[in-house]
């Protein structure tokens, strides 16, 4: 799981790493480039979600996926510099001023507004992206929003309050309707059997993006020249979303109107909500989502706070901040790979069990950390923990999901997933400006998220192991 994937990218797109778990991202990203490409599956271009599919992507268009996975690159930009690291820190300590707590309200208020804005339109623009033929072009037009909002950040001084929120909403808001579409195109530029591949190629290029992103930032932060950073930013974001405008297909040319295609998506999403809420052989499934939406909130308000944290309690300059979370995307990739077997072993529900208390603990030794080599054993703790449970998360819900339903119900995941951005930063703001700028105890609030999250686990009755282990004693004899 990456930086720019919280709270971004954990919906439909990651349902197609396949249902087992964490895939070995690197080999797999190489080997979807020089594999064998057969064509298009139909099957999904028949899903009754699917009613105006894209055109078919013949096998010769290796180039478009390699169009699509370099938009994965190019977003990762925004996610990495914006959303994670310089603009939270900047914003919230330098743009607002942070000494009694009101820039963690400020930023807090941002993310919980973007989010709150992002889940309650992700209906309306699913049905558009199913439906309505215009998948394209809104890619490419809240893709150049989002480019142009981050560019506009390098506008934003100390004390334009309201302009840098303003500009963090729409970029975000942006950013993620953009990755709706983009995530709708992954069914028809893979087989059926490569989606896996496919998808976890895009996920290691984006890996490389944020990299990328947090070295070309560099010389900006360590001259305190934070306007580069955010034009650096847009720059990598607009140029390598550039293939993917051209490459990828256009709609097919009989789409629905687009009245009726809001109308569809949102009466698919309330028919969904409701057989989870009423439906009993849904129960498991209801109270798993039930705790993703408590502890996703947590873990999500982490990532959003930990640069401000860095910056402000334990004075880590944007140099080091940005070092930090290269150090995070690493120990994320590292818990991944530790963990997939135990999901399969031992349940994904007893994994994220464990991380539930690993995360608990960060936030409780975060409240004690008084140096900064302290935090970085807390953030190598958190990143492992950040990979595991995001993994886990995402097998337990396939796991629930009924059978050639798997699209329709990682849709809803994916908007509970949004919904679980909402509570914690403006909680975690809240607590700051009340306690005049008491950073550690706003942490330990969020730690809340994972204690309520783990009891409500508890209550689930699935997420045991995906794999039978043959008994040592079993044989004849």
């Amino acid at each position: 799981m990456q930086v720019r994937d919280l709270p971004a990218k954990d919906g439909v797109a990651l349902l197609t790493e396949g249902l087992r778990g964490v895939k070995p991202y690197v080999r797999i990203s190489f080997g979807i480039f020089f594999g064998k490409q057969d064509g298009c599956h139909e099957a999904m271009a028949n899903h009754s979600a699917l009613c105006y599919p894209l055109p078919a992507v013949t096998g010769s268009s290796r180039r478009t996926i390699v169009a699509w996975t370099l938009y994965d690159f190019a977003n990762s930009a925004f996610s990495a510099i914006v959303y994670a690291t310089v603009f939270p820190a900047y914003y919230a300590n330098t743009v607002v001023g942070n000494e009694q707590g009101l820039g963690d309200f400020w930023w807090g208020l941002a993310v919980s507004v973007s989010m709150g804005l992002v889940a309650l339109t992700s209906p309306f623009f699913g049905g558009i992206a199913d439906h309505a033929g215009v998948r394209k072009p809104f890619l490419v037009g809240f893709t150049l929003v989002s480019v142009a909002a981050t560019a506009l950040l390098a506008t934003v001084r100390p004390g334009m309050v309201l302009w840098g929120f303003a500009l963090a909403v729409v970029g975000i808001v942006a950013f993620e309707v953009a990755f709706v579409y983009y995530n709708s195109y992954l069914p028809r530029i893979a087989l059926t059997e490569q989606l896996g591949r496919v998808s976890a190629a895009g996920f290691a290029v984006g890996y490389a993006g944020s990299v990328a992103a947090f070295l070309a930032a560099w010389p900006f932060a360590a001259a305190q020249a934070y306007w580069g950073c955010f034009l650096a930013a847009a720059l990598l974001f607009g140029l390598f979303s550039i293939p993917a405008f051209v490459i990828l297909p256009a709609d097919s040319h009989h789409p629905m109107p687009l009245r009726e295609a809001v109308s569809r998506g949102l009466r698919q999403t309330l028919a969904t909500l409701r057989e989870i809420v009423t439906r009993p052989e849904r129960t498991p499934l209801r109270r798993f989502l039930l705790a993703y939406l408590i502890y996703e909130d947590g873990v999500n308000t982490v990532i959003a706070f930990a640069a401000v944290f860095a910056a402000k309690t334990l004075g880590f300059s944007m140099t080091e901040i940005i070092l930090l979370f290269m150090v995070i995307q690493i120990t994320a990739l590292a818990g991944s790979a530790a963990w997939a077997w135990a999901t399969d072993s031992r349940g994904p529900k007893f994994v994220i069990a464990v991380m539930l208390v690993q995360w608990t603990a960060v936030t409780v030794l975060a409240y004690f950390v008084e140096t900064k080599w302290h935090f970085w054993v807390i953030a190598v703790l958190a990143g492992t923990g950040l990979g595991a449970i995001q993994a886990a998360s995402r097998t337990f819900m396939a796991l629930l999901i009924p059978p050639g339903r798997e699209a329709e119900f990682f849709g809803f995941y994916a908007l509970v997933g949004k919904t679980g951005a909402i509570l914690g930063p403006i909680v975690f703001g809240m607590v700051s400006a009340m306690l005049l700028g008491n950073q550690r105890v706003a942490l330990v609030t969020i730690g809340l998220f994972f204690v309520v999250g783990l009891i409500l686990l508890q209550r689930v009755p699935a997420g045991g192991p995906t794999v039978t282990i043959p008994s040592p004693h079993r044989g004849g004899g």
